[in-house]
């Protein structure tokens, strides 16, 4: 077994778990951003609905000129702007997925390239404070896998909501909520308080 290369997996382990618990914050942070602008694509889709299902020319408002158009044009940029703003936040989804990405990419390629310096007893070894190597190789896969399918959900999503399709729009808070998982986001936080003292050490 070669010292050095333990040492160095062990540091890039470490990285990418610091990399893992700053990018879940970020994450939640961004999605609960996400869900007042849900509820508000879903308020815009019932007032489109009820304009549709009003007739004005029957009310006592027939006597302002266009009203209906000005007010199905003013509802539809709204949700434009809702939709343009629900695009930034999953851009910034898409650069913790990409972060968490790149870090677990990297501390795999070290592993690999290690591999013949690593025997199996170091690498499933554990202490009372630290976790084994191959135990933190298979918790940071679980959440990046995890990041990568909730984003590809998340990104799905929005890429068919269209301003025109009320029933669709009516729909997707709901939608949207149903792709929580908290079981899996409860295990990355209960890898990350498991790594903690791994993570302190030096």
């Amino acid at each position: 077994m070669s010292k050095p290369a333990l040492l160095s997996l062990q540091q890039t382990l470490r990285k990418s778990f610091h990399n893992l618990e700053n990018n879940q914050k970020i994450w939640t942070t961004v999605l609960s951003e996400c869900s007042p602008l849900m509820e508000s694509l879903g308020n815009l889709a019932e007032q489109l609905r009820a304009l549709s299902n009003v007739q004005i020319s029957n009310t006592p408002l027939r006597n302002f000129p266009d009203l209906e158009e000005r007010l199905r044009f003013k509802l539809l940029q709204a949700t434009d702007t809702v939709l343009g703003k629900l695009n930034d936040k999953m851009s910034a989804l898409q650069s913790v997925r990409d972060a968490i990405s790149n870090q677990v990419s990297a501390v795999f390629q070290l592993y690999e390239q290690n591999t013949d310096s690593l025997d199996l007893l170091t690498v499933t070894e554990r202490s009372a404070t630290n976790p084994s190597t191959a135990d933190m190789l298979e918790w940071l896969q679980d959440a990046e896998r995890y990041y990568r399918q909730q984003f590809l959900r998340r990104k799905t999503l929005l890429q068919t909501l269209r301003a025109d399709d009320l029933s669709l729009l009516e729909s997707t808070p709901k939608r949207w909520k149903s792709l929580e998982s908290p079981g899996a986001e409860e295990r990355i936080t209960d890898t990350l308080c498991k790594v903690s003292f791994f993570m302190e050490s030096q």
